[in-house]
């Protein structure tokens, strides 16, 4: 399978900035100890997916948001 992006930027700014959120929220432990696994796992692929422009339940899906280049 290919890695093309198929996320457009406001995706990718969402993307980090929602993973910054939850790994931040793991790391303070704001929420109980096996939430805040999960909120730390979450906000590593937000945060990877985001920075590398790939999504793979977008490509499974036929999915992309990145805009289209003429």
């Amino acid at each position: 399978m290919k890695l093309t992006v198929n996320e457009g930027p406001l995706d990718r700014l969402i993307r980090v900035a929602a993973g910054v959120g939850l790994l931040a929220i793991a790391a303070l432990g704001i929420v109980a100890s096996p939430v805040s696994l999960i909120a730390g796992a979450g906000g590593l692929i937000l945060v990877a997916t985001g920075a590398i422009g790939f999504c793979p339940i977008y490509a499974l899906v036929g999915f992309s948001t990145c805009p289209v280049r003429r």
